[in-house]
């Protein structure tokens, strides 16, 4: 859209490590951002982008970003099938053992 405005365009950063962005404009596209130092050397990040989709619904997105890797959280993502009931029973038993103490080497 040639014609959106810009409304907010905030970027903090602090010099450490930790910072605040924020953008957004009049048609609809919003982002956020926080960040910190992370414990292993990396940056973590924790945000979100929403922005409308052709139909004016509003797609939206919040993800952490860690040591643990990229983690989107969102409507549009695709959801995998349940596992099976004889795997979910046995993810009960490996449960059920491990707060047991029986580890397998």
């Amino acid at each position: 859209d040639r014609d959106a405005q810009t409304l907010t365009d905030e970027r903090n950063d602090q010099g450490d490590g930790n910072f605040r962005y924020e953008f957004e404009t009049s048609n609809g596209i919003y982002t956020q951002k926080t960040g910190t130092p992370g414990s292993e050397g990396q940056s973590n990040y924790q945000g979100s982008f929403r922005f409308p989709l052709e139909d004016g619904t509003i797609a939206e997105v919040t993800y952490i970003a860690d040591e643990n890797g990229f983690q989107p959280s969102s409507d549009l993502l695709p959801v995998g099938p349940p596992a099976p009931p004889h795997v979910q029973r046995l993810l009960e038993i490996a449960e059920d053992q491990r707060r047991q103490g029986i580890t397998f080497d």
